[in-house]
């Protein structure tokens, strides 16, 4: 498992717009005296700040939502604020974008499914690895893609799956995903197991039956199968990577309520984080650049 570093910087706030207005010489022509304050008043409305300009759910703020809770290496100690975990500094990166000091950003809380119903929402923008798909798009706006992983299989020295070198030696094996992701979409469309796919609440109950041996193995995208396999699994290991078309890999946009006025902004900011290598650093950073797993086929 790489090593994944523990530090971001701060992003700085915008620049105060300072304004200059020249005194009016005595004997100047009326019309002369008239146009300088137009002119200055056109400077002003052109410079006006993005986040006054920004049609936010609340003025001058932009609201980010999370899961509840949120985790590593997605968001450190489940504390969206400090800017620390690979989505937290997506989301301060994307704020200073877009004109935000990190003083303006709101964070609040949604489960993974409730974000994606119909509906209005209570968030300018949620960030939980979901996972851009055409029925999802249905009900909400998907921003542009800011990361793309393939589902991988984990399991412990003790399963049975501990062996497996391929999907027929998955088959018959009992394996586990969170309800509502494309994890466990991957088990019903690429591995097909005999007993159909396990579906847990969340990671966490997923895994605790993993490690009581309710299931053989669970399956999550690249990034969690490093940091659970490396950090919470005990004689954690991974099987291998899932290869096919559902959801493999996958891309992970931001959500945002259907049809939003901030979608084409938020696609604008990702594009020049992209352009510029904020993007690929972040993701080096808390992800890393290396991160790689045998293909099960």
């Amino acid at each position: 498992m790489s090593t994944l570093s523990k530090r971001f910087g701060a992003f700085a706030g915008a620049g105060a717009l300072v304004l200059a207005l020249a005194a009016c010489q005595a004997g100047t022509a009326p019309e002369t005296e008239t146009a300088e304050p137009e002119e200055a008043a056109e400077e002003t409305t052109e410079e006006t700040p993005a986040e006054e300009s920004l049609p936010t759910l609340t003025d001058g703020v932009l609201t980010i939502a999370t899961g509840e809770p949120a985790y590593y290496p997605y968001v450190l100690e489940d504390d969206p604020t400090s800017g620390e975990g690979f989505e937290s500094a997506v989301a301060y990166a994307l704020a200073e974008e877009l004109g935000f000091a990190p003083e303006d950003v709101q964070w609040v809380r949604t489960t993974f499914e409730a974000a994606i119903q119909p509906g209005p929402k209570d968030f300018d923008f949620n960030l939980q690895q979901y996972t851009i798909t055409a029925e999802r798009a249905e009900n909400v706006d998907f921003s542009l893609p800011y990361y793309s992983t393939p589902q991988a299989v984990i399991t412990n020295a003790s399963s049975a799956a501990a062996d497996a070198t391929s999907i027929a030696d998955l088959k018959d094996l009992i394996i586990g995903a969170a309800t509502g992701t494309t994890s466990f979409q991957a088990i019903e469309a690429i591995i097909d197991p005999t007993s159909g796919a396990q579906a847990f609440n969340d990671n966490d109950a997923a895994k605790l039956a993993l490690e009581t041996g309710q299931i053989d193995a669970l399956v999550v995208d690249l990034p969690t199968a490093f940091y659970l396999t490396g950090v919470e699994i005990t004689d954690g290991l991974i099987v291998g990577q899932l290869a096919g078309d559902v959801g493999v890999p996958d891309q992970w946009g931001l959500v945002l309520e259907k049809d939003s006025p901030l979608t084409d902004a938020v696609n604008e900011a990702l594009q020049a984080l992209t352009d510029n290598g904020t993007l690929a650093e972040i993701t080096d950073t808390w992800l890393g650049a290396d991160q790689s797993a045998p293909v099960l086929q």
